[in-house]
């Protein structure tokens, strides 16, 4: 995708302007300082990101430039110009007309930023409403435009629809119509596509380039991934601990980052070439804003901290046109380009992997999962759902599976019904090679003891009534396992000390935790019964890149010591490349890719495999794998078909550009393409031919 903006645009004046912005959030015994002397500007057609871990004060710093701050925080000083115009001393009455007029934003979870009870439609005419007079007949109209706009199909009919009716894209795209029905001059874009699978995501920051360019809109895009960046900005902020420590033009950044803390979190990315390796995973979390500081916010977390680093806080030093506060470079010291960071870290210690066994330890065969749709007074069956059909894994000891594919697809039902926790409608499924039996309860329970589950929102799977003790202990005494009272709280202990938390935590609750604190408590709760298999859905979903890769490291870690065989649902095909041993790539409820890792995803066959890897962000925009990946998106930019009403022949031929009259008249069997690769594609042999394989 390209950054399209003119050179006019380049040069014109800031449209946007903070100096100095420092808010102050007063408690009833301690005052907490999220952003503190951030300075930051935008000019009309540019994309300004916003880069940092969770904690850093990105939002916050946006809700403070649109003036939504909570209200026991305060802008304790600085300025914000829009235009010319000092925002900060308009009055608040005043302040609403700019606000979603002049500055339009869309919210980091769009699920919880519209109203359930209102119709799309209503919410998008409240702003036409406000901020354009527009009402009846002609609000309609523009309402439909918009909708059309942001590419929702059908938009007369869908004005009509509630929030809960749109999928996670859908409702995305209704966000970003709702912003830019004041037409702003200055978009905010908080996290807009975290959580969102790859082929919506690439929509989504498509729509967001091509409305950008056609408005010459200024963005101020607040995200913690970088492949986001690389994609969208035209220039890139680094915040750490509520402080800007880095700024420089995005081509730079990404070339050569000058701060420790930037450099960190490169390293931390995982891919293919870190497999077999341990992330650098950044020690420790940002720390705490309710308290003062002397010298670098960062040193007690930089490798190559120094004494003044504890002692004196770094001023601006400029290095080839880059600005960062850093003491390494105030007497013009020269920074490591990134490849240089990333291939330095492949010097870290190999891990070794098991190896395959002949006996997997949990295999299933034609799982299929079928929803019954009921209609009318008497609530009869006038359709199904065909949510997962004809799914067949096999599970190893010390080996990772990775099943992916679009938000939809029936990923997460696999796993809840390997688990009993959604009833199968058929299929069979083998642990240590026995049978066993969907409907014999005995069975059952024990399976689950063997084989547990880590849920994509860790906070929703936590009860929030119980402290982390009695949350880890509860699985030990509903499963008869882990002996006395005495002997289950010392387990706990141990446990929280392998997943990195403090045995005193164990009176805290979910609440008192970050997310991928949560996320290793919910890996911690699984652990406690001594598992063999664990299904982990979307785990590092929304975590930032070094929280994820401490996860990650931990994941590892306990499948080298205990033997593990993961079931590694997820969207991150990152992630995949780091992880996986085999993956199986899913669409609309049925593998159409399945073999080892390597191969499928550096030789991938199935069109569908091919559009979801060349719909990644990637951070290198010259790789050889995105040339070859991205010269093609054969329907990428079409939405999934329904799986209540699925396509005949093969489900992907709407989508697909290369498609047939077979395609479209039955569904591709298995083909196997040799070392255990297996396709469902009619064209699977010439496609094969034509990528090399053969």
């Amino acid at each position: 995708m390209k950054r399209a903006m003119s050179d006019s645009a380049r040069e014109a004046a800031s449209l946007l302007e903070a100096e100095g912005l420092t808010v102050t959030i007063r408690g009833a015994q301690r005052t907490v300082c999220p952003v503190e002397g951030v300075g930051l500007s935008v000019k009309a057609g540019e994309t300004f990101a916003l880069l940092g871990e969770s904690g850093c004060g990105k939002s916050m710093t946006a809700l403070a430039i649109a003036r939504l701050l909570p209200e026991a925080a305060t802008i304790s000083s600085g300025r914000v110009r829009l235009g010319g115009e000092e925002l900060l001393a308009l009055p608040e009455s005043r302040m609403r007309r700019v606000r979603g007029g002049r500055i339009g934003m869309i919210f980091q979870e769009p699920a919880t930023s519209l109203n359930p009870v209102m119709t799309v439609g209503a919410q998008i005419g409240e702003v036409l409403a406000l901020h354009r007079g527009l009402r009846g007949e002609a609000a309609r109209i523009e309402m439909r435009r918009l909708l059309e706009e942001v590419g929702i199909p059908a938009a007369r009919e869908r004005l009509d629809d509630y929030p809960f009716q749109f999928s996670g894209g859908m409702k995305q795209r209704v966000m970003i119509a709702m912003a830019l029905a004041g037409e702003p001059e200055l978009l905010i874009a908080d996290e807009p596509t975290t959580a969102l699978d790859v082929t919506i995501q690439a929509q989504v920051l498509d729509l967001l380039v091509r409305l950008q360019a056609e408005r010459g809109m200024a963005m101020l895009l607040i995200t913690h991934d970088l492949g986001v960046v690389a994609r969208m900005a035209h220039r890139v902020g680094l915040l750490y601990a509520g402080e800007l420590i880095e700024t420089g033009a995005r081509e730079d950044f990404f070339a050569a980052p000058l701060h420790p803390y930037a450099q960190r979190l490169f390293a931390a990315l995982p891919d293919s070439a870190a497999r077999g390796r341990t992330l650098d995973a950044l020690p420790g979390g940002v720390p705490s804003l309710d308290r003062s500081f002397t010298g670098c916010r960062f040193a007690p977390r930089c490798p190559r901290a120094f004494e003044r680093c504890r002692a004196d806080a770094p001023d601006w030093s400029v290095v080839k046109g880059c600005r960062v506060r850093c003491h390494l470079y105030e007497n013009g010291g020269e920074a490591p380009t990134r490849r240089q960071i990333v291939g330095g870290m492949a010097q870290a210690a190999i891990s070794s992997r098991s190896s395959s066994s002949s006996l997997p330890v949990l295999e299933v065969d034609e799982l299929a999962v079928h929803f019954p749709v009921k209609k009318g007074l008497l609530r009869r069956t006038a359709g199904w759902v065909r949510a997962v059909d004809g799914v067949s894994l096999r599970l190893q000891k010390g080996r990772t599976l990775a099943l992916v594919g679009e938000s939809g697809c029936g990923k997460t039902t696999v796993g809840r019904a390997i688990l009993q926790l959604t009833s199968p409608t058929a299929g069979e499924m083998a642990f240590d090679g026995a049978p066993l039996h969907f409907h014999d309860r005995v069975a059952v329970r024990g399976m689950r003891r063997a084989v547990q589950m880590v849920f994509q929102d860790p906070f929703a799977s936590l009860n929030p009534r119980l402290c982390i003790g009695d949350i880890l202990e509860e699985g030990m005494v509903s499963l008869g396992v882990g002996g006395d009272t005495e002997t289950r709280r010392h387990t706990v202990d141990e446990l929280l000390k392998r997943v990195g938390l403090l045995p005193e935590m164990r009176w805290r609750y979910p609440h008192e935790f970050s997310g991928g604190q949560r996320q290793r408590i919910a890996i911690a709760r699984a652990l406690a019964v001594s598992p063999r298999v664990i299904v982990c859905d979307e785990p590092t979903s929304a975590l930032d890149v070094s929280v994820q890769a401490q996860l990650l490291n931990l994941m590892c870690e306990l499948q080298r010591e205990r033997g593990l065989a993961y079931l590694f649902i997820t969207h991150n095909l990152a992630v995949v490349r780091y992880m996986a041993d085999e993956v199986a790539v899913m669409y609309l409820g049925r593998i159409v890719e399945q073999g080892p890792a390597a191969q499928v995803l550096e030789a991938p066959v199935h069109p569908y495999t091919r559009m979801l890897l060349a719909a990644v962000p990637c951070v290198d925009a010259d790789t050889e794998a995105e040339k070859s990946m991205g010269t093609a998106k054969p329907g990428a930019t079409a939405e999934p078909p329904s799986p209540l009403a699925p396509p005949t022949g093969c489900h992907f031929h709407p989508r697909c550009a290369l498609a047939g009259d077979v395609c479209r008249a039955t569904f591709p069997v298995a083909r196997e393409l040799g070392h255990e690769h297996i396709v469902r594609c009619h064209l699977a042999m010439d496609l094969t031919v034509k990528s090399g394989t053969f």
